[in-house]
């Protein structure tokens, strides 16, 4: 906390006769912050002899400014006693907020240049307008068809964009368990793929069936390997295609000539199934009416119970007790 003290308020007011509670500390120095014309302390929370006090609502920190004399820095004859003190709140609102909508992936590679990866979401196969980076997380019920586009922004002509691999995950992190495989070295692994034409070589199309992972995950994150080749060059990864192992180029070259660029990572979501948070909503009003219906019947059985007595009194008849004479 700070504190400053015009000097003209108190006559002879210098920061050298003045201290806190516990100057022993060099950090409590009134020396260290004043100037020509204030006496200013920045004091420790935790130092220099604050005081903590608590009331319902906040926590208080209190020192004290007291003038000294030179020859006796323990004890002082002198009436000048500046009090302060800083108060926080206990309580509190914080806002935190985050973009669940990734961002795209731009790469500096040898031979290629700088390029940029986007991976988005569309909401049909016409693949006109995406979808909004701000409605996500998506939401899909189990079996709906996701539509998905990879596309390359490069300056570089020529060109031609290969996705090795695909999987998914529930978490943002492709080496996170589970995962699931949709796509491997180069062939669809998954069997409800599609593949769709595209504009240029640049683009890759694709959809499948929205899919929940089994166990407590309510969430699924894409990440693809992608590169980027030469166009029409057969040594090159894409023009393999769909090979059954891990493709490599064993043919050596004449000269050092770069023909396709590393394996890129990319990856888009969060997805959401919209049943998976209905299921779990279900279960909580289920037992919400479960214990108004007992408390109803309960209720309707005390009251029957009620009746029934009242009926067995008013049926209760009063006979007199016959008399005898002497």
């Amino acid at each position: 906390m700070t504190v400053e003290v015009e000097k003209s308020s108190f006559a002879g007011l210098h920061e050298e006769h003045l201290r806190l509670i516990d100057p022993s500390n060099t950090v409590c120095s009134l020396q260290t912050h004043s100037n020509s014309t204030h006496v200013i302390g920045v004091i420790p929370l935790n130092d220099c002899g604050t005081e903590i006090e608590e009331d319902e609502d906040n926590l208080i920190f209190k020192n004290e400014i007291t003038m000294f004399d030179i020859t006796q820095n323990t004890i002082t004859r002198h009436q000048l006693e500046v009090q302060f003190y800083c108060q926080y709140p206990k309580r509190g609102n914080v806002t935190l907020g985050f973009t669940a909508h990734r961002k795209n992936v731009t790469v500096l590679d040898k031979g290629f240049g700088t390029f940029t990866y986007n991976f988005e979401f569309y909401p049909n196969n016409q693949y006109q307008t995406m979808i909004d980076p701000n409605s996500y997380p998506l939401e899909y019920d189990l079996g709906n068809r996701i539509y998905m586009q990879i596309e390359t922004e490069t300056s570089v002509n020529n060109t031609d964009l290969f996705v090795e691999s695909c999987r998914a995950t529930p978490y943002d992190n492709p080496n996170s368990r589970p995962s699931y495989t949709i796509i491997e070295n180069g062939c669809n692994v998954d069997s409800t793929i599609r593949t769709y034409s595209t504009v240029n070589e640049r683009q890759f199309r694709f959809s499948m069936e929205a899919f929940k992972f089994i166990g407590l995950h309510d969430q699924v994150y894409i990440s693809c390997s992608v590169m980027m080749c030469e166009a029409g060059n057969p040594d090159t990864r894409c023009l393999q295609g769909c090979v059954n192992s891990t493709w490599s180029n064993n043919r050596r070259e004449k000269r050092e000539i770069v023909t396709q660029t590393l394996m890129h990572r990319i990856s888009q979501g969060p997805l959401r199934l919209k049943r998976s948070a209905e299921r779990t909503e279900i279960p909580v009003m289920n037992l919400n009416l479960v214990f108004i219906a007992g408390c109803l019947l309960a209720a309707v059985g005390m009251v029957s119970a009620v009746v029934m007595y009242k009926a067995k009194v008013s049926r209760v008849k009063y006979q007199p007790l016959p008399t005898f004479e002497n």
